[in-house]
């Protein structure tokens, strides 16, 4: 029970509770998922009062260890997960950058906001924990839980009926899904493994792996 009550108060340590777009900000895209992001504009520069002036030119370690932060930050993700996802992606096949972003994309809350059954990550990780999305027909609540090729992603008829999700469904429906992805109403399903290609996300990953070689 102690060590139950312990990782809950870590959970909530590391949850990020500051300013809603100041890391976006920070990185210069919407980290949040929200296209209408309002610190997105032409010369929005970091955090502060005076952005960017009088600045060092950061070292190629704080290039990687950006890079590697901002990843995080788009996917919700904690240091000890990114960690382990990378350990996972550096055992297979595929180039481990690459294999890295495929492990982030196919978690089941970002498939869920591929699938743009939600407006955010967060929104989707929220309709995952709170039992409203299943897979395969069986509820899944672990918002890392990576699909697999053929699974089929489902709104519960509760949350199906939500005035959110209403709106969400008529504001996305003339959008396209990623081509590993295929859709019907409120029902997702997995058709292929996401490709670099897929990833519209600005993202160097080679220089996380270059952080984790040093």
């Amino acid at each position: 029970m102690a060590r139950g009550r312990q990782k809950e108060e870590e959970s909530k340590m590391a949850r990020y509770t500051g300013p809603k777009h100041k890391h976006c900000r920070a990185e210069g895209i919407a980290l949040c998922g929200l296209p209408t992001c309002p610190v997105i504009r032409k010369n929005a520069g970091p955090p502060g009062e005076h952005g960017q002036k009088g600045r060092r030119k950061p070292s190629e370690y704080a290039v990687q260890l950006r890079e590697k932060q901002k990843v995080k930050r788009i996917y919700g993700v904690l240091e000890r997960q990114f960690q382990r996802y990378y350990s996972l992606a550096s055992k297979k096949k595929e180039a481990t950058g690459e294999a890295l972003l495929q492990l982030m994309e196919t978690r089941l809350d970002n498939a869920v906001y591929r699938l743009n059954l939600a407006k955010t990550r967060q929104q989707a990780r929220q309709l995952v924990s709170h039992g409203h999305v299943s897979v395969n027909d069986k509820k899944v609540t672990i918002p890392s839980y990576n699909v697999k090729i053929g699974d089929v992603i489902s709104l519960s008829a509760k949350a199906a009926n939500f005035n959110l999700i209403k709106k969400i469904s008529e504001e996305t429906k003339e959008l396209k899904v990623p081509s590993w992805l295929a859709k019907k109403a409120t029902v997702g399903k997995i058709v292929s493994l996401p490709k670099r290609d897929d990833i519209d996300l600005p993202i160097d990953e080679r220089l996380i792996v270059e952080f984790y070689s040093r």
